[in-house]
């Protein structure tokens, strides 16, 4: 027994060095700093009082939030039927609709502009449609169609490895008894995805709620609370609050994952 815990200790002590050096003590420093500026601890106060902080909080959330329920409503649907249907072209299909993976954030921010920016191609169209050009690229319009697309490939791939594992048989017999397409997916589908989407839904939510890149790339008219973050940091030179703002974001981050968590019953990874 004695041996047995000792080899247990040694295979584990890696592991909470790592997270001791890269995980507690960069949180911990974290705190304090946001507590080390002219407001003090009120700093973290100040997030839900001062009205500029509390709305690019409220914003990121909603954003973070939409971004969440479209994706998975997308992805669940898109899944289902990918894991469940075999023709030809569907290991095409499936490469296309996870190709968002291999571009970073700024790349998607791009992606945006070309889409719904000043010479974008839906200004072009609407320009010559309606003799308005239609420019969205640079509001949360344009954010959540950035963060929509990099959420749907991570999202897809987690429903369809769910959605293969569940017994069709189970569908089939609801049919047969006189169930409806509605109640299948009601009784049936939705709860074998249950700790899937909830697993995927919270890690796409974390990531809405910290992804910078594309944001940065589509500032223009966006208040989110990484940018605000960002903003404080370099152009007002206020550490404190920059760090007050982050530990606010990571804990809102670290609530949702372990919610999810205990809901799901499953492992639900942190967001990079």
């Amino acid at each position: 027994m004695t041996t047995d815990r000792t080899a247990l200790t040694v295979l584990l002590l890696p592991a909470a060095v790592v997270f001791v050096a890269f995980f507690l003590l960069p949180l911990a420093n974290l705190a304090l700093l946001g507590g080390s500026g002219k407001l003090g601890w009120a700093a973290y106060l100040a997030v839900l009082t001062e009205e500029r902080y509390l709305r690019s909080l409220i914003a990121t959330v909603l954003l973070a939030g939409a971004t969440t329920v479209a994706t998975l409503i997308v992805s669940g649907v898109a899944g289902v039927f990918l894991s469940r249907n075999r023709f030809r072209g569907r290991a095409l299909l499936t490469a296309m609709l996870t190709l968002p993976l291999a571009f970073p954030g700024v790349v998607i921010g791009f992606m945006v502009i070309m889409l719904g920016g000043r010479q974008g191609l839906v200004p072009e169209v609407t320009d010559r449609l309606f003799g308005e050009r239609l420019v969205f690229a640079y509001s949360m319009v344009g954010l959540f169609i950035g963060y929509l697309y990099f959420s749907i490939p991570r999202t897809i791939l987690t429903v369809m490895a769910a959605a293969e594992k569940l017994d069709p048989r189970l569908e089939e017999a609801a049919r047969s008894l006189g169930a409806s397409p509605v109640r299948v997916v009601r009784d049936i589908l939705l709860p074998g995805l249950q700790p899937a989407l909830l697993a995927a839904g919270a890690i796409c939510f974390a990531t809405a709620m910290g992804a910078f890149g594309t944001a940065f790339t589509l500032a223009t008219k966006i208040n989110v609370l990484p940018m605000v973050i960002y903003t404080e940091f370099t152009l007002q030179a206020n550490v404190a609050m920059a760090a007050a703002l982050s530990f606010v974001l990571g804990a809102i981050t670290w609530a949702v994952l372990a919610v999810a968590r205990t809901v799901s019953g499953s492992t639900v990874a942190a967001a990079g």
